[in-house]
C-alpha cells in the first residue's frame, strides 16, 4: 500500500526482478489515484487500486474493501510502503502481525502521528542527534508502535540539511527493506 511515490515499492519490485527476493507482490492499493505508485505498479504487471474516502466515502466500507481485495489477491503479508492513512480495525485484525511498514528513524524517536517524511528528518536535525536511521515495524493500531523487526543507522553530518538527510536515509530505506524482506523470506526472521 502506497500513497505517493512508492520508491520503496519500487525497491521491492526490483529485488523481485532480478532474483534477490523470493516473493511476489501480487496487488497494490493506493488512496491516491494520482500516485506514481499506481504507474510503478502497472508497469510491473501488478493489479493497482485506488480506494479512498473519495471512492467510499464511510470508513467502515473503505475498510471491508481494502480487506477482501487482500483475501481476493490471496495476499499473505502486507507492506506499507509510504501509506499515509491509518488501516482500519477489519483489516489490522485479520492481517495482525502480517502488517509491515518501514519509517525514516530510529523509532521510537520521531515517529507517531504526523512524523512522516520532512517532518521527521526537521525533527532529528533540531534534537541535535548524530545518528537517525531506518526501522521496519509492525503496524498495530497506533502510529509508529508496533514491534519493531529490524533498524539500521544513519549518520547525520555536520553539515546536513532536511534535503541532504532526507536523501541519504531514503536511500537507506530502499537498500534496508529489501535486506530485510530478503532475511523474513529465508526464515532468519520470524513474524506473523
Amino acid at each position: 500500500m502506497s500513497s505517493h511515490g512508492g520508491s520503496n515499492m519500487q525497491a521491492i519490485l526490483d529485488a523481485v526482478s532480478d532474483g534477490r527476493l523470493n516473493a511476489w507482490p501480487a496487488v497494490l492499493i493506493s488512496n491516491n489515484s494520482t500516485s506514481t505508485a499506481m504507474e510503478r505498479a502497472r508497469t510491473f504487471g501488478m493489479p493497482a487500486y485506488h480506494y479512498s474516502s473519495v471512492t467510499h466515502p464511510e470508513p467502515e466500507i473503505l475498510d471491508l474493501q481494502i480487506l477482501e481485495t487482500l483475501k481476493r489477491h490471496e495476499i499473505d503479508y502486507l507492506m506499507l510502503v509510504g501509506y499515509m492513512k491509518r488501516l482500519g480495525p477489519a483489516t489490522l485484525d485479520a492481517y495482525a502481525g502480517r502488517i509491515i511498514n518501514i519509517h525514516p528513524s530510529l523509532l521510537p524517536k520521531h515517529g507517531g502521528h504526523g512524523m512522516y517524511g520532512r517532518h521527521v528528518h526537521e525533527a532529528v536535525l533540531r534534537s541535535g542527534e548524530r545518528q537517525t536511521g531506518v526501522t521496519i515495524h509492525l503496524v498495530d493500531g497506533e502510529y509508529d508502535t508496533g514491534a519493531i523487526i529490524s533498524q539500521c543507522t544513519v549518520p547525520v553530518e555536520d553539515n546536513d540539511t532536511v534535503d541532504s538527510l532526507s536523501a541519504r536515509v531514503l536511500k537507506r530505506e530502499h537498500e534496508f527493506l529489501v535486506e530485510t524482506l530478503i532475511r523474513i523470506a529465508n526464515q532468519a526472521i520470524t513474524i506473523g
